[in-house]
């Protein structure tokens, strides 16, 4: 439902409220409606978007509730997009929102009730971070607050709504980041980052090659803001089970940087066939890029005979494991992806659904295990071998709006404990020729560069390789932007992927 819509029927003379001045300040200073006269209730997309707001505050990730609300209320279209843009906005822009909310009420965050604050939350993104006119962002989140929250609560959202109103967002940065704050401090407001990342990711930045020391504040200000900016939808088509041509013809275009890539600007891809039957799927082009890396690697194989064997250590949920699958099928390769969790090795179960009906006599197999053990129970069993560890997430902020708020420094302490014992199980279960690729969705130097480096100077088995050569676009030119090497790093604001590491190694 357009906003337009929602506001058909009221056709009263406002006196100019609503309209915004220059220096965005509402001309009368109020809303259009005084609380008690107000509806009871709010449109479905907006309660959709309060439902999956109150589930992610309560540990559910964004990206899987949000589309269970809008096929539970059959919200469609146009709508499903504002619901998204409100739930996401909302959540990832908290860091600013939330400075702007304690100065219109009057209290910390911390004083105002948890519901109350994510009915304001969604009511501040319409003012500050959308296109919804001013009386409806007001009279719709009080609206909703009469609905979820009770008629109290209603009152005082009905006045911070009409004081946050009465400034623009550029108007509310000057007062939520003041003239000499810290420039930490200060990005981490304006951006809505947590200040420790802000601090890894410029460390990420200089540490991978992406920035010197003079380009550095310029180079992190982008990645910030491609953080806060939609990603685009991108789905893969899996070779052996669908192809770019039949995503074309839903409606797609081509990606720009993986073979396998077609970016959907609009429409669900749940009604594309070819997703609905599990032989394409929603993937990352950076994630593509990184399994069609694992697959183009060269291998040393003594004998130099029979079917190669891979191994995905970490599958879950699975994506990554889909692409591999289908590469597997077309080169007459074994694949066995394992995931630890019961739960998860089923999601990947699921994925992998149409390549192991296709595959046939166990050519594609997903199990449960301790992936830090298979290197001792398997030694030298496969010619590839991914280890997409477990990690903190930077990298994929676009898409996951609560992990900036969820992660906590001493995660990455722990995490890297974990993704060295992974790595060196990893390259114990490659033969002597074959391959490991570690990977992360974070570009964290604690996750990365470390993380392998660690492990390969305890070691004289392993090489690590220039993985460079094997990012490469659809017409056989290299990706670029990829840092000095050997390892590969690419970014949101220069590639529109995630912050995928990738680092390759050889067994000698």
């Amino acid at each position: 439902m357009s906003d337009e819509r929602r506001d058909r029927g009221r056709s009263r003379d406002d006196g100019g409220a609503g309209r915004k001045g220059s220096d965005g300040r509402r001309a009368d200073g109020g809303s259009v409606q005084r609380p008690a006269d107000r509806s009871r209730h709010t449109d479905a997309t907006r309660l959709a978007a309060y439902t999956v707001m109150r589930a992610v505050s309560d540990g559910a990730y964004a990206n899987l509730e949000l589309p269970k609300q809008l096929r539970e209320k059959g919200i469609r279209g146009r709508d499903a997009a504002f619901a998204t843009e409100l739930v996401y906005g909302a959540t990832r822009m908290r860091g600013l929102y939330d400075p702007v909310i304690a100065l219109a009420s009057g209290r910390g965050v911390e004083a105002i009730d948890a519901n109350v604050l994510d009915t304001l939350r969604l009511g501040v993104h319409q003012l500050l971070g959308m296109r919804v006119p001013v009386h409806a962002a007001v009279d719709e989140t009080v609206a909703l607050a009469r609905q979820v929250n009770g008629i109290g609560a209603s009152g005082f959202v009905n006045a911070v709504m009409r004081r946050v109103s009465e400034r623009d967002r550029d108007a509310w940065l000057t007062h939520v980041v003041p003239e000499g704050l810290e420039p930490t401090a200060a990005r981490a407001i304006r951006t809505s980052h947590p200040e420790w990342i802000v601090r890894a990711l410029r460390a990420a930045l200089l540490g991978h090659g992406a920035a010197t020391a003079d380009t550095v504040d310029a180079e992190l200000d982008a990645l910030l803001a491609a953080d806060n900016a939609p990603a685009r939808v991108t789905l893969v088509a899996r070779p052996g089970l669908s192809s770019i041509d039949e995503l074309l013809e839903a409606g797609g275009e081509r990606g720009r940087l993986a073979r396998t890539a077609v970016v959907l600007d609009e429409g669900d891809p749940g009604a594309i066939r070819a997703v609905r039957e599990g032989r394409a799927a929603v993937q990352d082009e950076g994630s593509q890029l990184v399994a069609l890396a694992v697959a183009a690697a060269e291998v040393e194989r003594e004998d130099g005979s029979g079917s190669e064997e891979w191994l995905d250590l970490c599958a879950g949920p699975g994506g990554k494991a889909g692409l591999l699958a289908g590469l597997a099928l077309l080169r007459g390769a074994g694949l066995v992806a394992n995931e630890v969790s019961d739960h998860r090795a089923e999601l990947v179960r699921h994925t992998l659904a149409p390549a192991i009906a296709d595959g046939g006599d166990g050519q594609i197999t997903v199990r449960v295990g301790d992936g830090r053990e298979i290197g001792a129970d398997e030694p030298d069993s496969y010619d590839r071998v991914l280890i997409d560890a477990p990690c903190t997430g930077l990298g994929a902020l676009r898409r996951r709006p609560e992990a900036r708020w969820r992660r906590q420094p001493a995660d990455v302490v722990a995490l890297a404990s974990l993704q060295r014992e992974l790595l060196a199980s990893g390259i114990d279960a490659t033969r002597p020729g074959g391959v490991i690729a570690y990977a992360t969705c974070s570009p964290h130097l604690n996750e990365t560069r470390f993380v392998v480096l660690d492990v390969v100077k305890e070691r004289d088995d392993v090489e690590v390789v220039d993985a460079r050569s094997l990012f490469a676009r659809p017409d056989g030119s290299p990706v670029s932007d990829l840092g000095d090497g050997p390892f590969v790093q690419l970014w949101p604001h220069r590639h529109g992927t995630d912050a995928m590491f990738f680092a390759l190694l050889r067994k000698r």
